[in-house]
């Protein structure tokens, strides 16, 4: 099992918060550093400050100060990016990071943060319908030989002689889908994804989706080893009961429910959490890391979790 740092930037933090954090990460190992993609706070036990960040400018930066670790987004909307132009910033962030960039892209879901910057927030439906077509646009761009064009004629977009250019170091860029619809998402994950993604959602669920996600492959005649299955859970590791009842208040959450629905406890306890949504079938987890500044919280992952897995 590989272990990621996923992070919520849009609850208060600046790019020096998300620098540290990716350069810890890396120095310790893990696997990659992933940020949401939000342009307002979620609560009202955070304030927000300073304010949002975009998530491919932060990330371009990112990939300039770090070296070895994978960088991606969890997941970006559809809302908020003509494909075509998505296509371009990723190809040339992966560019500058020499090929470690992951595109986790999903419908869009935040009404307030539509609403408090000027963005379109369509039915449900349509932006499925966005969705499919972003993801058609985006992989058939990267993927057109040199040389060629590239043309798309959708509902929503439509794309007539594009160079398809720049090209990305990759070939091609992981692209990870996730949720939890039963039809639509599983679909489009087995023809666009590289890895399925089914976040904060209890072990049963889980297996549930991941299952419809295997049917879909099947059905189109994909091989379905050849996805990832990944979760995303909160990450509140102490040393001690005192220790857990501290970053669990930091983050606003009660103990309990986190013990619940995260990775909440000791180390010992953590590493149990883990190994046992190994065996339900999770290849990664993203630790949603929810207090940017407490960096010893990613130490004692690091050391005491990770190192047994």
């Amino acid at each position: 099992m590989k272990l990621r740092i996923f992070t919520e930037p849009q609850q208060g933090a600046g790019y020096n918060d998300l620098l540290a954090v990716a350069k810890r990460a890396e120095a310790l190992g893990f696997d990659a550093f992933f940020r949401s993609d939000h342009y307002q706070k979620m609560g009202n036990h955070v304030s927000g400050l300073p304010g949002p960040s975009d998530a491919w400018i932060t990330l371009a930066g990112l990939a300039r100060e770090t070296s070895t670790i994978r960088l991606g987004t969890l997941v970006n909307s559809a809302t908020f990016r003509n494909p075509g132009v998505l296509a371009i910033s990723v190809a040339n962030v992966d560019e500058m990071s020499g090929g470690r960039v992951e595109l986790g892209l999903g419908a869009g879901w935040y009404l307030d943060e539509h609403r408090s910057y000027g963005i379109p927030f369509p039915p449900l439906g349509e932006r499925f319908e966005r969705l499919e077509e972003q993801l058609a646009i985006v992989t058939g761009l990267w993927s057109t030989p040199a040389g060629s064009v590239f043309d798309h004629a959708g509902k929503h977009y439509e794309l007539s002689g594009s160079p398809a250019l720049p090209k990305p170091v990759q070939s091609p860029i992981p692209v990870i889908v996730g949720g939890g619809g039963p039809k639509k998402t599983p679909a489009l994950a087995a023809r666009y994804a590289s890895e399925f993604n089914m976040p904060f959602q209890s072990r049963d669920r889980f297996v549930a989706q991941c299952d419809r996600v295997r049917a879909a492959c099947e059905a189109i005649g994909r091989d379905p080893g050849s996805l990832t299955y990944s979760t995303a859970l909160v990450m509140c590791v102490g040393r001690d009961s005192a220790e857990i009842a501290r970053r669990a208040a930091s983050i606003g959450r009660e103990v309990e429910e986190l013990r619940t629905n995260g990775v909440c406890g000791t180390p010992a306890e953590a590493v149990e959490r883990l190994r046992d949504w190994s065996a339900a079938g999770a290849q990664r987890v993203y630790l949603q890391m929810l207090d940017l500044a407490d960096l010893d919280h990613l130490d004692l992952v690091a050391s005491e979790v990770m190192a047994h897995l």
